[in-house]
């Protein structure tokens, strides 16, 4: 047999051979190091006998694909480590993620102690040098095998698997696991590791299902990268939202209130309300957009004809509930159904559309507790929420527009880099959970995937995360941490509008039947204020800060110029304030820097005399004296251009 490599050269063999065999025959360094070969573009352990001609390419922990697989046995050994130390665990699944692996156990919650013994226990099982083995058992003697170790998880995974599947096992010298593979030949591939934290997670992501402990860690091909990674994980905490929205003061939760339910501060709150204010103008003004208000509650016969009742009960807060002398009452999860009837209030012509509806929309969905996390799941959120009623041939041209306004929006925020595209489809497999057939969804998902190709938008596509009555093209971002959140989702219904008997007078006089968009513009204020925070790592543009200026005066005798100088920041639109505290200036202005505000304006005598302030800034450091009315005019002139200004190196400042 033939066997092309990487490099093109090709090797040949009169015999079947092992992957792990042909790395040796190639080079016995290389297969010291191998985690995997790839197989004509398929990732295969390096016990898989190859009999045929094939290309091959043997992969490293420098490949990201090998080292998925040292991440996926280390995460092995973690599981091992745990069951030494807690021989009453149980396991259930341990994959390898993005940057790292992670381990779920049926267990008391683990300390950081708990973390560093564990890391220990793993450091003796990878210096023991364990040969890891595969092998496969048929579906009653796997069953057999999980019950006789008590390990029921395993044994549930198992019964799930279809009929005639593989079900192998990998044996580490004692610790067997249920796994489809690839794994490294022995423990001592394992160079480099940390366990990184411990959270509670649900068996298979279900909050009615079993509570587990879930540890994270991270491996790398040598302590270098890992030492690497360890202190891009001290920047991610530093950038957390959670951790420095709340050291910033811009919000706060209370256990009494509830969890999911944050309260924001002054700080916050002008945070907030100025992206509102610029995306409600910009809507109006630039996009053709009516605004409308409508309530946050509705009877329970709103939810049954918009089919939100038998497709989103479980996600909705409802009243009065238990009380047959009250209406049956919910909280609203979305706001399309209650602005289809300002839409229907009047006759509409094929002329009036398409009509532009949009509204600033406080939302109420009730998420699960393992899922809720700072301002990124929460259950009473706001939105820029609108809704766009349009004639079909006018879709591709409106979908468009909507992709062109999140840009847009994005692009101004300053975070458009970070963010990727994904069409959201049905699941054909569950069919119960959407509206529609099966020639109804593929319509829509192919106009979707059309109007994004035509755009030229790069994109993923993604079962079951469709609405239940659209598709959607929905814009994501990962947090700090790595987990993707939707920020902005443009939806595409063609089934509300005769459920609703929404209609439009066409160019003949007839009643014909809209589409509607479901559409974000900057999507929910509370995610999108976390984004924020973690991008900006809390420095902002000066546009959207809650505090621009501070004005500090050298000492008390210049109170009373700084209090002018204030007046005029204010009487131009600039939040600003003075510290008038009796403390030295350099302590103002390391305070002012700590509190990352764009600018500060030191007054003194000559300030005074001159009608100037001494500027320094983020941006430029000590940008010198100038006149007042100089310094007004270049803010005001940033603020309204909404300029994102280069930061400088904070010991420049």
């Amino acid at each position: 047999m033939k066997i092309t490599l990487k490099d093109g050269s090709f090797k040949e063999y009169s015999q079947a051979m092992s992957v792990i065999d042909i790395a040796r025959d190639l080079s016995e360094g290389l297969a010291r190091v191998a985690c995997a070969g790839e197989v004509d573009g398929e990732v295969v352990d390096l016990r898989t006998v190859i009999d045929k001609d094939c290309s091959l390419n043997i992969l490293t922990a420098n490949d990201k694909a090998g080292l998925k697989v040292l991440r996926h046995t280390a995460s092995h050994v973690m599981a091992e480590a745990v069951l030494r130390l807690y021989p009453n665990a149980k396991v259930t699944i341990g994959p390898a993620i993005e940057d790292g692996f992670y381990y779920d156990f049926e267990a008391d919650p683990f300390s950081r102690e708990d973390l560093d013994a564990i890391e220990a226990e793993m450091k003796k099982i990878i210096k023991e040098g364990k040969e890891i083995k595969r092998f496969t058992l048929s579906r009653e003697e796997a069953v057999k095998f999980m019950q006789e170790k008590n390990q029921p998880f395993k044994v549930e995974l198992i019964e799930d698997l279809p009929e005639g599947a593989e079900i192998s096992f990998y044996d580490q010298e004692g610790f067997v696991d249920l796994c489809a593979g690839p794994h490294l030949m022995s423990t001592k591939g394992i160079k480099a590791f940390k366990l990184t934290s411990s959270s509670m997670a649900y068996w298979r992501g279900d909050s009615n299902k079993a509570k587990l402990q879930r540890i994270y860690g991270s491996a790398f091909a040598n302590k270098e990268d890992l030492a690497a990674y360890l202190e891009h994980l001290e920047d991610i905490k530093k950038r957390d939202h959670n951790k420095l929205g709340r050291e910033m003061k811009l919000f706060l939760t209370a256990d009494v209130i509830g969890q999911g339910l944050p309260l924001f501060t002054p700080k916050g709150t002008k945070m907030i309300m100025k992206l509102q204010r610029w995306i409600e103008d910009l809507e109006d003004n630039e996009w053709g957009y009516v605004r409308t208000r409508t309530p946050l509650m509705a009877k329970s016969d709103l939810y049954k004809i918009s089919g939100h009742w038998d497709h989103y009960m479980d996600g909705m807060f409802i009243l009065n509930k238990d009380n047959e002398d009250k209406e049956l009452m919910a909280l609203r999860p979305m706001t399309c159904p209650f602005q289809y009837y300002v839409y229907m209030n009047e006759q509409r012509s094929y002329r009036d559309l398409p009509y532009r509806m949009s509204e600033t929309s406080t939302l109420f969905r009730n998420e699960d507790s393992g899922e809720m996390h700072g301002l990124t799941r929460v259950r009473q959120f706001t939105i820029t929420e609108g809704h766009i009623v349009l004639r079909p041939d006018q879709a591709e041209e409106e979908l468009t527009r909507c992709v062109e306004l999140a840009n847009y929006v994005m692009k101004t925020l300053g975070i458009d880099g970070d963010v990727t595209y994904r069409l959201s489809k049905w699941d054909p497999n569950n069919k119960e959970k959407y509206l529609g057939d099966d020639n109804y969804w593929n319509s829509t998902q192919q106009y979707l995937r059309d109007v994004m190709i035509k755009n030229g938008i790069k994109f993923t596509e993604a079962d079951d995360e469709a609405a239940f009555y659209g598709p959607k093209i929905d814009i994501q971002a990962k947090n700090v941490y790595g987990k993707e959140d939707t920020m902005v989702t443009i939806q595409l219904d063609c089934a509300s509008a005769e459920k609703f008997g929404m209609y439009y007078v066409d160019a003949n006089g007839d009643k014909a039947l809209p589409w509607i968009i479901h559409r974000t513009s900057m999507g929910c204020f509370e995610r999108t204020l976390a984004w924020l925070i973690e991008h900006y790592a809390g420095k902002f543009p000066t546009w959207m800060c809650a505090e621009q200026v501070r004005v500090l005066p050298i000492s008390e005798k210049y109170g009373d110029y700084a209090d002018k100088v204030l007046a005029e920041l204010k009487k131009n639109g600039i939040d600003a304030t003075v510290d008038n505290r009796s403390e030295k200036i350099g302590y103002k202005i390391r305070e002012t820097r700590n509190d990352r505000l764009p600018y500060m304006l030191v007054v003194g005598a000559q300030e005074e005399a001159d009608g100037t302030v001494s500027v320094r800034s983020r941006f430029a450091g000590d940008e010198g004296v100038k006149p007042l009315s100089e310094f007004i005019a270049q803010i005001t002139e940033e603020i309204r251009n909404k300029t994102i200004r280069e930061e400088i190196p904070q010991e420049q400042q």
